[in-house]
C-alpha cells in the first residue's frame, strides 16, 4: 500500500499511476493522519504545499509515533528544501515537481512495496 498526498488532483493521480501499485490519496494531510493506522502505508508520497496542513505538519505528526516514523517518505515538491533539516524524518528522496520522470516514481514504489 502507497500513501500518495498531494492536493492537486491531476497531480496525485499520475503519482498513483506511476507507482503501479495499490494507492490512497489524500489531498490534505488530515485525511492522511486520520487514516494511517487502519492501514499504514510501505511508503508515502507527499507534498509539501498542501491545502490546510502542510507536509511539514504531516512529517512532525508522523515522527510523533514510533512506529509510523519508520514509514519511507518521498518529498514531492518544487520547493528548495535544502535549507530546512529534515534529518528527524524518514525522508528517502526529494522530487522536484518539475523534473521528476514517472521512472523515478515507480522505481522508489518496487523499492519498497
Amino acid at each position: 500500500m502507497i500513501f500518495v498526498i498531494d492536493d492537486d488532483e491531476i497531480m496525485a493521480e499520475c503519482i498513483a499511476s506511476a507507482t503501479n501499485s495499490e494507492t490512497n490519496i489524500f489531498s490534505n494531510a488530515i485525511d492522511a493522519i486520520n487514516s494511517i493506522d487502519e492501514t499504514p502505508p510501505n511508503l508515502i508520497f507527499l507534498d509539501i504545499l498542501l491545502d490546510g496542513p502542510d507536509g511539514f505538519t504531516f512529517l512532525n505528526e508522523l515522527a510523533s509515533y514510533p512506529d509510523l516514523s519508520k514509514i519511507p517518505i518521498v518529498i514531492i515538491s518544487s520547493l528548495d528544501l535544502k535549507k530546512y533539516n529534515l534529518n528527524n524524518y524518514n525522508i528517502i528522496k526529494i522530487l522536484d515537481k518539475s523534473t521528476m520522470l514517472p521512472e523515478d516514481i515507480e522505481r522508489l514504489a518496487n523499492a519498497y512495496t
